[in-house]
Parts: C-alpha cells; structure tokens; sequence
C-alpha cells in the first residue's frame, strides 16, 4: 500500500483528495499545519509527499526544505494554488519533484503520483524510525534527534532488525539467527546482551528499545 503524507489546511480539498486516493488503495494521512507534518515525518516516513504551499503556520516550502535535508529520495508534489512561473521555479528549486497548480482534476493527480513513484520507486523503504531515532540504509547513517551516532558493524545490523521488526517481540534466539549466525559468525548469547547494551548507551538509553524479560527485545514508538 502506498502510505502518503498530505500537508493541506483546508478541511474540503483534503477530505475530497484522500476519499479519491484511498479509493485507489492509498493510506492517506491529512496534516493540517506544518508543525502537524513535522511531527508525523519524525514518527514515519511515507512513500510521498503531497505539500500545498500556503499554510497557517509557515509557507511550505519551508518544510520542502526540511525534508530534504533529511530525506533526499523522499518524493514531494506541490500542490498549490499559486501558479505563476515564478512559484513553480522556487517550488523546484526548493526541492520538490513535481507541481501541480489547483484546481486539478483527481485522475490527473493520481497518474502524477504513479509517474512518480515508478521514478523514484519505495524511497521510504530506506529510512526507518522509532522514536527520535532514524536510519538511513542507502547512507548506513544512524542518528538520534539531530546527533549522528557511530555504531560498530554487529550494533547497526542489530539496530536494523530491530526497526525492521517494529512494533514486534524478537526473541534472543531469533535475534542471534538473523543477526549473527545468517552470516556465519556463531556467537553465544552474552554477546546480544553486551551488544544491545553498547547499543543503548550509544543512544542515550532510548525508551523504545524494551527488553521482553525472559524473551528478547522489541521496538516500539513511545512519543
């Protein structure tokens, strides 16, 4: 399912926009500011963006901007009244991948989306989160709110299972399969127990990193 973010304030466009694309087998999420989407982008990262312009709290590209210098591959379609060549330059400009100028017709937006994604393909798929924390695979780059955290080869692997995995209870003996053994290297289980320690304290003793007792590990947004 194609998991999309749209930033749109006015309550009309947007529910005619999501009931169209949810007919279309898309998850729709509807923010009505840019704080709201700020929010939701630092929990999960969608398949696409859709970003009108104009918004109570700020003009988007601002938050194009912000995406961007998070989330390179994410794609982002304006979607804006503000048609003159100028907006549409400064909209590309900022970093967005495609622009469409209301009014528009609903099978005209669906068939930019698809466009896009056959371009851009699943970017979302290269970052994970949980939390403050986030991931770039296509980087191998681990961060914590704004810090960049080094991690050792068996720490990343890990972390990566885990937020793979979000949401669900791993055992040790799972975790050692997939993380450790898949690989050829047959350690024993006090080696997960100092891993995740490592791991934790290198990310500040996160709340969304569970230990299951007797079981295993889970990952599971707390904010």
């Amino acid at each position: 399912m194609i998991d999309l973010y749209y930033i749109e304030d006015d309550p009309d466009i947007a529910a005619g926009v999501r009931e169209y694309l949810e007919q279309k087998a898309f998850r729709v999420t509807v923010c009505a500011s840019l704080a709201q989407a700020r929010q939701a982008l630092e929990t999960h990262v969608p398949t696409l963006v859709l970003l009108d312009w104009n918004m109570p709290d700020g003009s988007g590209d601002r938050l194009c901007r912000w995406i961007r210098g998070r989330w390179k591959e994410l794609p982002i379609i304006f979607l804006t009244v503000r048609g003159d060549a100028c907006d549409i330059v400064s909209g590309f400009r900022e970093g967005a991948d495609d622009y469409v100028v209301k009014p528009f017709e609903l099978e005209v937006l669906h068939s930019r989306i698809l466009a896009l994604l056959r371009r851009t393909g699943n970017a979302a798929e290269q970052y994970l989160s949980c939390d403050d924390i986030q991931m770039d695979r296509s980087r191998r780059i681990v961060t914590c709110g704004s810090e960049e955290i080094p991690l050792s080869a068996a720490e990343y692997q890990l972390l990566l299972y885990l937020l793979q995995n979000k949401g669900k209870t791993l055992t040790r003996e799972k975790i050692l399969a997939q993380v450790w053994d898949v690989n050829g290297n047959y350690v024993n289980d006090n080696t997960l127990t100092v891993t995740v320690k490592r791991l934790r304290d290198k990310l500040h003793q996160p709340a969304c990193l569970k230990t299951v007792r007797s079981v295993g590990y889970r990952m599971e947004d707390t904010l």
